[in-house]
């Protein structure tokens, strides 16, 4: 039996700490060659920062009692020795909880009362106030005390019909799926809207983030749940029971909150659970078998995806096997097999993109700091000729060539007027070109598709706004790529001017390319049809529901041309680097010039030995660009987990990418 998930995403995280570890230790590297300029230090930095504090999204989303939680247990918790989600009959969880780490809180969980679903603030804003939430200790040593508060989240309340309406949990147009109505005419709800749990679990600590999500109600009546947090997931697990196959809920859920950001052949699976229903004593193994082959099959059919991505298991099963230490109840459980292909789809998936991130990274930053190695070597061949110009010659000769130089660095220093002036035009244009993605850009932008959703009543026309507000998006995209190249044009016809008139070597920049950008807006504006089809007619006449739904959108829109902007910045200090390494290597060459001089004047042997000095920096210059190939190449070529070997682009991905989330965030 091959390794756990636990295992395998352990393994992950050693090899993402020893990854940055590497990078840090080149970064310290460069700094003792003088070769660490502002913006290669800030790529690195971005780097081992993805690489250390790298976030891992697991979703668990099904409708109610289809063993979300129990599947957790079995994975996650089965060292507790005990159930720690809520999972037994008559107690499930209630509210979407997410599982995390944050070193800066204690171990601890943190409830949002449903109530604050009567205000149109969105969950990343009850983020921000923390005074909101209820929080509870936690004792990650204690399992029956863990459980005993994580039980919370299964909590509920009973409310009128009215407020039961109020809080999205009672349609009048869909009877059927409304809470039953009591004697007192009163219905149940979730206490909570949303958990947060922090403790310091082993895989947690390595940057994994659990998301259990209760049934469709309480799925539905959150978009930013469905199309922020699940859409973003690095894995989707949907639930179904072995059974009942596809449930008429089922369905609802896969085809309006899922199937939008549905990634086949990644990481999405679909788990045919409680299998054990089917080991009834009675039917053979190999009818059993036949049974769940035909389940699998209807429901793929139904979902319209390969009958590879159904897994059959047993979670409780693979939870008592674990507890009791029964490898052969393990097996017949189908959980082993269930992680390899979770650890499969989604560890390898996610350390690829590391790697191409990387990559791309390290290949831009030989290539800047060669050209620096390039400057210095220059730099030496114009001294050693002055040098060997020297030999036979007497001191009028040797002061002619110090005044020569003198005027070189004059008239070099006289630059920095023209410098100074690019900068200036630099900045200015850069400000503008970050303007189109700043915050009042996008609420300009979103304002008309906000006004169309406030009202009351039916919301005729709005997918129309919908297409011609995210037109405006990418035509933002367009502007600061524009801008870009006018930057771009600018500095490449005052590079060729510095370098004619002051023997500078300046390339001019490449075009910035800000291909994640288009993508991240194109899977957004799909994940929100969902929300505009005449499905959801009844819900978007409720003016709060509208106001939720462009909250929710804003926040996405907000990390999306946050990733944009960052990227505009790292190529601007790119782009500029090469202007800061030259003026700083150039004053030092007229320095070591002058002093050569000097010192030849001085001492008859003086010419000769600095001939030799020169000689021997070349030859260190030599040695340092091969060092610098060596351990670009060691960083290229690390060791790769066991399944996650792949062919990797050389292509920048953006550090800090949009499909992270942010959980237990304060």
């Amino acid at each position: 039996m091959g390794p756990s998930f636990n295992e395998q995403f352990d393994q992950l995280g050693v090899w993402r700490k020893g990854f940055a570890s590497q990078l840090a230790e080149f970064r310290s590297w460069l700094g003792e060659q003088e070769l660490l300029d502002a913006a290669v230090q800030d790529h690195l930095q971005r780097l081992e920062a993805q690489l250390r504090d790298d976030k891992v999204c697991v979703a668990f989303v099904a409708e109610f009692s289809r063993g979300k939680s129990e599947l957790i247990n079995a994975i996650f918790f089965a060292h507790y020795g005990r159930r720690i989600m809520p999972a037994s009959p008559g107690r499930t969880t209630m509210c979407p909880t997410e599982l995390g780490y944050d070193p800066a809180l204690p171990a601890c969980m943190r409830l949002l009362p449903i109530e604050t679903r009567e205000q149109t603030y969105s969950l990343a804003q009850w983020r921000s106030r923390p005074s909101t939430w209820v929080q509870l200790p936690l004792d990650v040593d204690d399992p029956d005390q863990l459980a005993a508060q994580i039980a919370k989240v299964a909590e509920t309340r009973t409310v009128t019909v009215d407020e039961a309406r109020t809080l999205g949990f009672w349609n009048d147009a869909l009877p059927q799926d409304n809470p039953m109505v009591d004697d007192r005419g009163l219905v149940e709800v979730p206490r909570w809207r949303h958990a947060l749990v922090n403790m310091a679990h082993p895989l947690l600590k390595q940057g994994l983030v659990i998301l259990d999500t209760p049934g469709l109600n309480a799925v539905g009546a959150e978009p930013e749940l469905t199309v922020n947090q699940i859409a973003l997931a690095h894995a989707v697990v949907f639930l179904l029971g072995a059974d009942t196959g596809v449930t008429k809920s089922d369905l609802a859920i896969w085809r309006e909150h899922l199937l939008p950001s549905h990634r086949e052949g990644e990481s999405h699976l679909v788990v045919l659970n409680k299998i054990d229903a089917l080991w009834n004593g009675i039917d053979s193994a190999a009818q059993v078998q036949v049974q769940l082959e035909r389940q699998r099959q209807q429901s793929a059919q139904m979902l319209n995806i390969s009958p590879q991505r159904i897994l059959p298991l047993s979670a409780q099963k693979g939870l008592q096997a674990k507890i009791e230490q029964r490898p052969d109840l393990l097996a017949e459980s189908g959980l082993p097999a269930f992680e390899d292909a979770l650890a499969q789809g989604i560890l390898a998936h996610r350390q690829s993109i590391l790697l191409s991130a990387v990559t791309g990274g390290v290949r831009q930053m030989q290539t800047q700091v060669r050209r620096a190695i390039q400057i210095r070597r220059r730099d030496l061949d114009e001294q050693m000729l002055e040098l060997r110009s020297l030999r036979g010659k007497n001191a009028t000769v040797i002061d002619s060539m110090r005044q020569r130089i003198e005027q070189e660095q004059r008239s070099f220093d006289s630059s920095s007027t023209r410098i100074l002036a690019l900068r200036t035009v630099h900045l200015r244009l850069m400000n503008q070109a970050f303007q189109h993605l700043g915050a009042t850009s996008q609420r300009r932008e979103l304002e008309q598709l906000a006004q169309a959703l406030e009202h009351s009543g039916l919301k005729l026309g709005v997918r129309k706004v919908y297409a011609s507000t995210f037109e405006r998006l990418r035509e933002l995209g367009d502007k600061v790529r524009a801008a870009a190249a006018e930057v771009q044009a600018m500095l490449g016809a005052s590079f060729k001017d510095l370098n004619a008139e002051f023997g500078f070597s300046l390339l001019s920049p490449e075009p910035l390319q800000l291909h994640d950008f288009e993508q991240a807006l194109g899977q957004l504006e799909q994940s929100y049809l969902q929300y505009l089809g005449f499905g959801n007619v009844l819900k978007l006449a409720n003016p709060l529901f509208g106001e939720r739904l462009i909250k929710a959108l804003g926040m996405r829109l907000r990390s999306i041309f946050e990733n944009a902007a960052n990227d505009l910045d790292l190529w601007s200090k790119a782009a500029t680097a090469q202007l800061d390494a030259q003026l700083k290597e150039r004053k030092r060459s007229f320095a070591r010039r002058i002093e050569a001089v000097d010192r030849i004047q001085h001492a008859a042997s003086g010419l000769m030995e600095h001939i030799a000095q020169v000689e021997s920096a070349e030859s260190l210059l030599q040695q340092l660009d091969q060092q610098l190939h060596t351990r670009c190449e060691q960083l290229l070529h690390l060791p790769v987990l066991e399944g996650a070997a792949c062919a990797v682009t050389p292509a920048v991905i953006p550090v800090d990418a949009a499909g992270d989330t942010e959980p237990l965030q304060q």
